[in-house]
């Protein structure tokens, strides 16, 4: 049996250890982290009342979370944007608003944990990353409603192109909870929201909505 000399087992020790930090450095830095699993439930609740139809068949999905609440923002969300805008009247609760700020300044990366009910699909950068992925049947607590952004008569479109989230704020108390939320349509048209869930028991309802920014199709000839 060969017996490693002192020095070769340190260069050996060194090389195992350097390899591990490589790994854990590239697992921190050149890879966002994932999104907790308490998270998802809240987003099904957003997707399922606000965007799904009877029609929806399949809904795309931003990859990493956003950092702002609208396009041309610059830098990451703060205390400030809400001050400034004043959204739900400046009814949410202080803390919810810090945490929320605190938790969005930097990307996370979504995965296959949500349960809508239809297929979903990820895209990072404009390019698809993967098939569909198709979960269980949407619980009964659920309840298809028409989107908020579409005509009472016009017809639902098959897919939901695309959506993206930010990370999911909770209060201390677990009992409020906000995200916000964008579709960006192929055709330029869209809208921004920021969506304030309560809790009771141990389900999750939306309790207001409040529109950060909307985009519509310019008609030639407007001004």
């Amino acid at each position: 049996m060969r017996i490693l000399s002192p020095a070769i087992r340190l260069l050996t020790l060194l090389s195992v250890l350097s390899l591990g930090y490589a790994a854990v450095l590239e697992q921190t830095e050149g890879k966002p982290e994932p999104v907790p699993a308490e998270e998802y439930p809240l987003y099904d609740q957003v997707i399922d009342k606000k965007f799904l139809t009877s029609e929806t068949k399949l809904v795309i999905i931003e990859r990493l979370t956003v950092m702002r609440l609208y396009p041309e923002q610059e830098g990451t969300v703060s205390v400030e944007t809400f001050r400034e805008n004043e959204y739900f009247e400046g009814r949410l609760p202080p803390e919810l608003v810090r945490e929320f700020v605190f938790k969005n300044q930097k990307p996370a990366r979504l995965e296959a944990r949500f349960s809508i009910g239809v297929r979903y699909r990820f895209v990072s950068g404009g390019e698809a990353e993967e098939p569909e992925v198709s979960l269980a049947p949407v619980p009964a607590l659920f309840s298809r409603a028409v989107p908020m952004q579409e005509a009472p008569l016009q017809k639902a479109p098959p897919v939901v192109d695309r959506l993206a989230f930010s990370r999911v704020a909770f209060t201390l108390r677990n009992d409020h909870a906000l995200v916000y939320v964008e579709n960006n349509r192929p055709d330029g048209t869209g809208a921004g929201f920021l969506v304030w869930l309560r809790r009771t028991g141990k389900d999750w309802a939306i309790f207001d909505t409040e529109v950060v920014w909307t985009a519509r199709r310019r008609i030639p000839g407007e001004g």
